[in-house]
């Protein structure tokens, strides 16, 4: 073949390939408050890939970090961003119901709190979204919550009076604090650090792959393993952008989630059976044995307070789940 006329067939594909049609692309942005290594990240990096293969890449996802939780669920209920993945902690304020799952105590374990969530409990809670103008798309995790602070070793209830302690901005955590005796200070996590740095609060509570991913034993010198708060995630998005999915789009995005849920899952496993010696090598204090039964009793009058202004028939069911 002539020079020529290898030049004349490249310009004819050349020419074949910019008329051909363009497929269009949507994108669909999540914001998530951690780094990309952590738990949420693993999760969000999964529903990328998994909805971007299902979808020929005609959908594109965009994974951005926002620490303000609050403010990223507001904006997916205004439909500036399509979807938010992270703590319950928030959400609270936008979905009342949703308020059960903080109570103190409330789960024994993993298993039981993910087989909760992964019932029929867990989907009844989802279904309240619709109403408040979000869609509840699936529950991922954060982990069972512990304290961490700079100024003493915490043993016994006791210990934890006079802390301040950064909380969310949640009342059913702020109230269990205030009844130890804490002074809780709410602030959005974007905060946090800064707050550490300069003596605003002592400590704060956070779920060990917290804890690890953002480096807080570099502000934190002491961590006991309360476990005091069993802390779901949760993918929510906005509802008009759920619609906009064909019904094969919708399943592809159903199974994407699923996939979120599996990797983040198993991040938490894996950060909950490595993170505590790593922060110990990192140079925090541990403790390891804590009266449990001795922080449900501190926590009586605040229990009584939850059953009078929360759904209480859900908290018994929550309690009482078993596997089948």
């Amino acid at each position: 073949m002539t020079l020529s006329r290898r030049a004349a067939l490249a310009v004819l594909a050349a020419v074949g390939f910019a008329a051909a049609p363009a497929v269009a692309q949507t994108t669909i942005t999540i914001q998530h408050p951690l780094p990309s290594s952590s738990h949420y990240g693993a999760g969000a990096a999964a529903l990328k890939e998994s909805f971007e293969r299902a979808t020929g890449g005609r959908y594109r996802v965009n994974i951005q970090r926002n620490d303000n939780e609050r403010e990223v669920v507001e904006s997916v209920q205004i439909g500036t961003v399509e979807c938010y993945l992270g703590s319950t902690g928030p959400v609270g304020n936008f979905v009342p119901a949703v308020r059960v799952l903080d109570v103190p105590f409330l789960f024994r374990d993993y298993a039981h709190a993910r087989g909760v969530l992964d019932s029929d409990i867990g989907q009844q809670l989802l279904g309240q979204f619709q109403a408040r103008g979000l869609v509840g798309v699936i529950w991922l995790e954060n982990g069972f919550r512990h304290l961490t602070n700079s100024r003493r070793e915490v043993n016994v209830p006791t210990d934890v009076r006079g802390l301040k302690v950064r909380t969310m901005e949640n009342q059913v955590h702020m109230r269990a604090f205030s009844t130890l005796g804490a002074l809780p200070t709410p602030m959005a996590f974007s905060e946090l650090v800064p707050a550490l740095q300069q003596g605003t609060v002592d400590g704060q509570e956070n779920p060990i792959p917290v804890i690890v991913a953002n480096n807080l034993n570099q502000v934190q010198r002491y961590l006991t393993l309360t476990g005091h708060v069993y802390s779901p995630a949760i993918l929510i998005c906005n509802p008009a952008m759920m619609q906009r999915l064909s019904q094969a789009d919708r399943a592809a995005f159903m199974e994407a989630a699923r996939a979120a849920q599996q990797a983040n899952r198993d991040k938490v496993t894996a950060d909950e059976n490595s993170g505590i010696e790593e922060l110990r090598r990192r140079g925090m204090q541990v403790v390891t044995q804590v009266d449990t039964a001795a922080f449900q009793q501190a926590l009586a009058a605040a229990f009584a307070q939850y059953e009078r202004e929360l759904d209480g028939a859900t908290l018994r069911r929550i309690r009482d789940w078993r596997p089948n």
